[in-house]
This record gives C-alpha cells, sequence and structure tokens, in this order.
C-alpha cells in the first residue's frame, strides 16, 4: 500500500494505492465521513465491485443505498444529477452523508458534481476503477457535468474526502479504455517529468501487458505529481493548474464536435498533445524531435495522433467557448522542453487551424 497525501490545510485527504483489497475500502470510508448513510454511485460496468464496496462499508457502521446508472458519456449531465438529487432527498440524506463514486470518470465527476452541489456539499469518497479516474480525474476536487455546447461546462471545485485506488480493478478494464488511461500518464511525463517519460518509453510491452508493479509505479507517480500541482493551486489561480490542460483544449472540441464517446477522453487527449506539441514547434519553442517521441510513445500505446475527420471550423467554435478561453480567445498549454511545459494566450487562431488540418501521422 502507497499513501500519498494531498495537502491543503484542513481539507487534506489521502489517496491510497493498493491491491486486492476490497475489505479496507470500509474502515477508510469511515475515516472521511462520521455519517450513518452512505451514497454509492456506479454504472453496469461495474455493478459487482460497487456491490462489494458496499459491503464492506456496511461493516464499519454505514447504511448504504447503491443506484447503479447505464454506462457512458451521456450519464454525465444535469437530467441524471437531478435524478440523483431526488434519491438523495427520498432517503434522507443530510451534510455528513458519505457520496461514494465507484467507476471511472463519468462516475466521478457526476458523483463528485452531485456531491458538491447537494445541501451545498456532502463527503465524498472516490474509487476510481479506470486508468484514466486513477491517474487523473479522481484527484484534485474538479467536478463536472457536460452541456451540448461544451464538455464539463457546468462544475465546481470540491475535493473528497478521500480516494481509494485498488489497481486489482484494471484487470478487467477493457484494452481500449486501459490504453485511453495511458494518455493522461504521458501527459505527466511531458509537462514535469522526463524521467516518468523515458521508463513509459522503456517499459510500453510491460505496461500493455498490465504488469502489477508497472502499473503501481504508474499510478503512484501520477497521483504524487496531481497532489503537488493541486496543493500549490487547487483551483488555478496562479497557473500550474492549468499546465494539467496539456493536450485538452484540442481533446475537449474533439470530444464536443464529435459526439460525446465517440473518442474516449485518453483518445482525444492523445491527439490533442500531439496538435498542442505542433503548436509549440511553430512558435519554436521546441524542435520536432520532442513532438515526435510523443508521437511514437502513443503510437506504441494503439492512442491516436491526429485529428479525426471533423470540421475544423465547428473545432475552432468549440474552442472558443471552452472554459479555459478568455473572452473568447484561445489559451494553450505548450510544452517548452520534454518535462516543462507553459501557458500561452497569444496563440494565433492560423496556427491553430493549421495543426488542426495536419490529418497525417
Amino acid at each position: 500500500m502507497t499513501t500519498v497525501r494531498v495537502q491543503l490545510g484542513d481539507r487534506s485527504y489521502d489517496i491510497v494505492v493498493t491491491s486486492a483489497d476490497s475489505a479496507g475500502i470500509g474502515t477508510f470510508a469511515r475515516g472521511c465521513s462520521r455519517g450513518e448513510l452512505a451514497f454509492v454511485i456506479s454504472d453496469e460496468n461495474v455493478r459487482s465491485l460497487a456491490e462489494a464496496v458496499s459491503v464492506s462499508i456496511r461493516s464499519q457502521s454505514f447504511r448504504t443505498e447503491l443506484v447503479v446508472l447505464p454506462s457512458g458519456e451521456r450519464q454525465k449531465c444535469l437530467a441524471t444529477a437531478s435524478q440523483l438529487y431526488d434519491r438523495l432527498a427520498e432517503i434522507g440524506a443530510d451534510r455528513r452523508t458519505l457520496v461514494v463514486a465507484v467507476g471511472g470518470g463519468v462516475i466521478g465527476d457526476l458523483g463528485g458534481f452531485v456531491a458538491a452541489t447537494f445541501a451545498r456539499g456532502l463527503p465524498l469518497l472516490m474509487v476510481p476503477t479506470t486508468l484514466l479516474a486513477m491517474v487523473d480525474s479522481s484527484v484534485g476536487g474538479k467536478v463536472a457535468v457536460n452541456h451540448p455546447k461544451a464538455k464539463n461546462l457546468i462544475g465546481a471545485f470540491h475535493q473528497p474526502a478521500g480516494v481509494w485506488i485498488d489497481t486489482d480493478t484494471l484487470s478487467t478494464l477493457p484494452d481500449r479504455e486501459y490504453r485511453s488511461g495511458l494518455a493522461e500518464v504521458v501527459k505527466y511525463g511531458v509537462i514535469f517529468d522526463p524521467e516518468l517519460f523515458s521508463y513509459l518509453e522503456a517499459n510500453a510491452e510491460s505496461i500493455l501487458q498490465r504488469n502489477p508493479e508497472a502499473i503501481r509505479h504508474l499510478v503512484a507517480a501520477s497521483c504524487r505529481h496531481k497532489a503537488a500541482v493541486v496543493a500549490k493551486d487547487e483551483r488555478e489561480e496562479t497557473g500550474l493548474r492549468a499546465l494539467l490542460n496539456y493536450g485538452h483544449t484540442f481533446a475537449h472540441a474533439f470530444e464536443t464536435v464529435g459526439g460525446y464517446g465517440a473518442w474516449l477522453h485518453g483518445e482525444a487527449v492523445a491527439a490533442g498533445m500531439i496538435c498542442a506539441s505542433r503548436l509549440a514547434e511553430r512558435r519554436g519553442l521546441i524542435d520536432r524531435s520532442v513532438t515526435e517521441r510523443q508521437r511514437q510513445l502513443l503510437t506504441n500505446f494503439g492512442l491516436p495522433t491526429v485529428p479525426g475527420p471533423w470540421p475544423t471550423d465547428a473545432l475552432l467554435a468549440t474552442m472558443r467557448s471552452d472554459k479555459k478561453a478568455v473572452s473568447r480567445k484561445l489559451r494553450f498549454v505548450l510544452p517548452t522542453a520534454l518535462g516543462a511545459a507553459a501557458l500561452y494566450a497569444d496563440v494565433a487562431e492560423a496556427d491553430v487551424r493549421h495543426v488542426l488540418n495536419h490529418r497525417a501521422p
């Protein structure tokens, strides 16, 4: 077991990275809330795990209510949030009710958004079951639902009371979902950690074979980077946390224009990182070799590295509505070296159009 502490004063919390410890979550949950009720949200993909989590939590004198939703990005919307509000009200939830989100990024974002907004805030326990959620979305307190105009447009900052990561849950994760999560790990290597990037290059085959030791290393390293950033810039006020959006301005446009679910989030991030790296090349920030190393690694992981077949004008219009834009002016995180990046608000739209039209590997 590895524990990573997110240092936020009286709102600090632990990220536990463990393997094959389904019983331990009950004790961990009791440390997250003194309440009597745990509201467990999950989806059909991980119903059996959510049921096991509920059993473990009940052993610690919780009464549990389990809601299992259909799987898919379409659940991450205000309509589903409203249904969950209704259920919380029906069962008499109070401000000590623990919301437990068991699932991937969709369930984590949706459950977190409900926890942030019901009764002005309920304690939240994240139990991520996908690699992408383990290394990124479960940590840091960003919770949101989608809007037809843009992904994650309606949201809040709501730090969890704890994050429980059992890497054994990845053994049944579909291959496409697993590869998608690797994109976010690559991101940490590009913007913060060249040694992690080199580790990914050297161990790509072992990682794809889901070697347990390699997985624990990737998850713990990613969580440490995320925790350090969140501790210094919780609400993206200094620009440090914005670096975590590397590739995401492009990615969210791909997801919105392509239709939620056409590409998995990590697939969109992979292509988005290469677009952003090509922008950095055009500005003279990096040479082509930095982009090529990213492209080759992402290709080895079976991830896309060029934009999908969507109209460039539609992608640009969506980017202007992105929540990271200021006065509809585009902002991008661009690499300045392997292991370093910066935020730029003066990127010419012509350059963005150029890289969007680069559809060849």
